[in-house]
């Protein structure tokens, strides 16, 4: 029995020294929002399929965010492909334009591509992975039913190449996973966007805990009326995962910020200042 006491005193010990050491890597964390393009939606019937948006135009933000902890950088989404730089272009009914690469933005803050440890990739689509290949170096993290289309899908490959022909390091995650092993930065599984679609969330010291929706959800309107686009590859699962969102951000307090709502850019600090 005093055995037992013991153990059960020490392993009390270990958690709350973890507890200890995870908070202080937290207060390390910070957070830079980057400009990824600009698409005008034609067509916004197209994200319910439900009918809820007939013969109505939108514009979205296409938005990246840098993440430090400690000495170790992720990039989360990497938005339009760099080539629309300077440039207005349409596809369908929609036009995409993009003011500034990524590499330069991250120049501004004196971080170089090679310094990208990470690159996390909400899901495979085109203005999520279009500047991908610029970070060759970066160990691409991607949930594995993503991965998996991305490997049979000669349309998506050209963003992948470094990584699909095995000169960059992937790792196809399947849980949520710990990005820095801490706690602090979390992928977690919200799929139906796509069948491996995943959210981001970001523990922060001063400003709390943020949530990066990925394609989750695409604007305010989409979020409280519960909008799936037609396009989605699950209703199901779609749905499944705004209700995780919600769970997630009631529970922790989280700030939720839409990665195509313009009016989000505004939760976080304007570049070049980061969110802590």
């Amino acid at each position: 029995m005093t055995r037992n006491l013991l153990l059960l005193a020490l392993n009390a010990l270990v958690i709350c020294f973890s507890g200890s050491a995870v908070a202080a890597e937290n207060r390390s964390v910070e957070i830079w929002r980057l400009d990824c393009g600009t698409i005008e939606v034609g067509n916004l019937d197209d994200y319910s399929d439900t009918f809820l948006y007939p013969d109505r135009s939108m514009t979205f933000t296409d938005s990246c965010y840098l993440i430090r902890s400690g000495e170790k950088y992720l990039l989360w989404d990497t938005g339009l492909p760099g080539a629309l730089e300077g440039n207005r272009e349409k596809s369908g009914t929609d036009r995409m334009s993009l003011k500034r690469r990524l590499t330069s933005q991250l120049a501004a803050l004196g971080v170089r591509p090679a310094q990208i440890d990470f690159v996390g990739i909400s899901h495979y689509h085109y203005d999520h992975t279009g500047q991908l290949a610029d970070f060759p170096n970066s160990t691409l993290l991607i949930d594995r039913r993503d991965w998996d289309v991305v490997n049979t899908r000669q349309d998506l490959s050209a963003n992948f190449t470094p990584w699909i022909t095995g000169g960059s390091k992937v790792e196809a995650v399947t849980y949520d996973h710990d990005v820095f092993g801490d706690g602090s930065v979390m992928m977690l599984k919200t799929p139906g966007h796509t069948p491996g679609h995943r959210s981001l969330l970001v523990r922060l010291s001063e400003s709390g805990p943020i949530l990066l929706s990925g394609d989750a959800v695409h604007f305010h309107e989409n979020w409280s009326r519960k909008g799936v686009p037609s396009f989605n590859t699950s209703r199901a699962e779609s749905l499944a995962s705004m209700d995780r969102l919600r769970g997630i951000a009631a529970e922790l307090g989280a700030i939720l910020i839409i990665q195509h709502e313009p009016a989000d850019i505004a939760k976080l600090a304007v570049f070049p200042e980061a969110s802590h």
